[in-house]
């Protein structure tokens, strides 16, 4: 079975367990996904459905091997435990249980062009007696050795909007019927961002 599913992120709420305890937790809808491929030790998944105006011949002509009557709009691969499922075959939220732990990737929300102080969390200069470098980043590298700026420098850039992932996430809840997953804390991305959410297979950091 599959160790994974593609999902969207839905948003944050809490949720109270029984002894009244406030859990902050992030909704995911996660699948149903359709097997697409099985590989040598993993198998493609497919979430959602791509409009037919917007589909290629190599894309559909990939999914119709599957039995599926459009392409997916999203694929992704996944390790398995154990057999793998046929193409075709339909994976749900099921494959998780409450009290397991999760890595949920996805992209970071995008920030745009930002200066060292938001990017990097640069103190900055002086604020008072005439300083004009309130939030410049100061010197960059040694002008004679080694002449040049240092490879990794941190300088202004384009933040955000990188892959990225969160490890040691619990789950808290599983709705088979709506598929929908309950993880406690915040996960990447912006709202209705594409997720992946991975069992995490070993203990967590932040245990």
């Amino acid at each position: 079975m599959s160790i994974g599913l593609i999902g969207r992120k839905l948003g944050m709420t809490r949720v109270f367990e029984e002894d009244g305890t406030m859990v902050p937790v992030t909704v995911i809808e996660a699948g149903p996904c359709r097997v697409v491929q099985v590989r040598d030790g993993g198998i493609q998944l497919g979430f959602g459905a791509r409009r037919a105006q917007r589909t290629t011949k190599a894309e559909l002509g990939h999914a119709k091997k599957a039995g599926l009557e459009a392409a997916p709009q999203v694929l992704r691969s996944f390790t398995v435990n154990g057999d793998a499922p046929a193409p075709g075959a339909e994976v749900k939220v099921d494959i998780f249980a409450p009290g397991e732990l999760v890595k949920v990737t996805g992209t970071t929300k995008g920030r745009g062009f930002q200066g060292v102080v938001h990017r990097h969390g640069f103190g900055g200069g002086p604020a008072t007696h005439g300083n004009t470098r309130h939030r410049k980043p100061g010197s960059i590298s040694p002008g004679t050795d080694p002449s040049r700026v240092i490879k990794g420098k941190r300088m202004p850039g384009h933040m955000g909007a990188e892959q990225h992932t969160e490890v040691g996430l619990r789950v808290v809840r599983v709705d088979a019927e709506r598929n929908l997953l309950f993880v406690r804390g915040a996960i990447p991305g912006a709202r209705n961002g594409i997720v992946t959410v991975a069992k995490q297979g070993g203990a967590s950091r932040h245990d």
